[in-house]
């Protein structure tokens, strides 16, 4: 397993953006697909996007595609998710993880490692 260090979240203003980071650590990130999850208060936690091991193929959820990228850069064992556009409806706890796979998934129960999580806040 790898461990999972999220950072970028904070308060943000209606049709604001937000650049997320997840670090990881060890020296095997090119192996593993990443994900993004997001879990609002009262609600369960969500997939929002997701990247395979080389970044070639990336995966959204309908609520964010066309607002939100997911990217990764390997030789910084990072993965990113730019979130433009943002709305109130996005507020969240976003959630980074790795799965010990090439290919992308976009349910919870694929992934292996998890990070601590980082609050997004989207005022109206």
């Amino acid at each position: 397993q790898v461990q999972l260090v999220e950072s970028g979240g904070g308060l943000v203003q209606t049709g604001g953006s937000l650049r997320l980071s997840c670090t990881a650590s060890g020296r095997t990130f090119s192996l593993y697909a990443m994900g993004w999850f997001r879990q609002a208060p009262g609600k369960e936690r969500e997939f929002v996007a997701a990247v395979d091991w080389s970044g070639g193929r990336t995966e959204y959820s309908d609520s964010v595609k066309g607002r939100f990228t997911i990217s990764r850069d390997n030789a910084k064992n990072t993965v990113y998710l730019q979130m433009d556009t943002l709305k109130p409806e996005d507020t969240a706890v976003y959630y980074c993880a790795a799965r010990r796979s090439a290919a992308v998934a976009t349910t919870e129960s694929r992934y292996d490692s998890w990070g601590q999580g980082t609050q997004v806040t989207v005022s109206s």
